[in-house]
């Protein structure tokens, strides 16, 4: 949930937030204190925060990692349509030792969490231009010697959508984005009427806002994002992203509204600056506030 306030909230003001408005944001999702400085801890071991001190108050930003994994999946979380395919294919195979068996572990959640599918045991592919991610992933991990990377063309003896099959279920990923339609298509109807009725709050819109994204982003977890080309005739995702887009705009302005209560009280920033970086945001830039 942190991870999604700061990829669809803080970043777009300045990327740094007090943990006392933190902690504010967060009790409206019903966490308390206690959990949300733990958790904030933790990502700060995990080297995805960094923390310093203005007076008695203590400030969390993104590092440079932070930052790299929200842009990433901020650029997939909003995109509407599927990428166009070049007709190559990226590999990467491994051999990292058994001492080095927390890192090979680490990887395989990385190379899946970025879209790679696994081909064989220690290969992966994707159609997707991940160069960038392999070279962060080999610099975060220091596995230069361990790995090797190729762009390749696919010479058989099967199709391309056999190694789709192979590598994802693109059923069960259809699936879940059925399971999702069917949720939020009816959730969306409700939240409309209530927000042109005024029957909802901007502190109900940030929540349901928030929770949408935060369900949403699971998708990056399982859908590899793969291009045109290679996906099922009747592909979901599609309708998943439109609906996505249209309940999120719909929600947008009164949660940002509350959410500025809150950041720009504690936290001092000119107003006037920070819609200015929000007004940039991919889901916002045509959005009337």
């Amino acid at each position: 949930m942190i991870f999604t306030l700061y990829g669809d909230y803080i970043s777009h003001y300045g990327n740094e937030i007090w943990i006392g408005s933190l902690i504010r944001l967060l009790e409206e999702f019903g966490h308390n204190e206690h959990s949300v400085r733990a958790a904030i801890s933790r990502m700060g071991k995990q080297g995805w925060v960094t923390s310093k001190k203005k007076g008695n108050k203590s400030y969390y930003s993104l590092t440079k990692m932070g930052v790299a994994r929200i842009e990433e999946a901020s650029k997939r979380i909003f995109k509407l349509n599927p990428l166009q395919w070049d007709g190559k294919w990226r590999m990467l195979m491994y051999t990292i030792p058994e001492e080095k068996r927390n890192i090979r572990d680490e990887l395989r959640q990385e190379l899946v969490w970025s879209g790679f599918g696994m081909l064989l045991n220690s290969c992966w592919i994707s159609p997707n231009n991940l160069e960038k991610e392999v070279n962060l992933l080999i610099e975060k991990y220091d596995i230069k010697s361990y790995v090797h990377f190729f762009v390749s063309d696919y010479k058989g003896p099967c199709e391309n959508e056999k190694l789709v099959k192979t590598c994802w279920d693109i059923d069960e990923i259809n699936s879940k984005y059925e399971e999702f339609i069917t949720e939020y298509s009816k959730k969306f109807v409700v939240d409309k009427s209530k927000i042109m009725n005024e029957q909802m709050s901007d502190a109900e819109c940030f929540v349901e806002r928030t929770k949408l994204v935060h369900k949403y982003r699971k998708f990056l977890f399982i859908d590899p994002g793969l291009p045109e080309e290679l996906l099922l005739d009747k592909w979901l995702g599609r309708h998943a992203a439109t609906l996505f887009s249209d309940y999120y705009k719909t929600l947008a302005g009164p949660a940002n509204r509350f959410f500025e209560t809150i950041f720009e009280k504690d936290n001092e920033i000119d107003r006037k600056d920070s819609k200015y970086e929000v007004l940039n945001h991919p889901f916002m830039k045509n959005n009337n506030r």
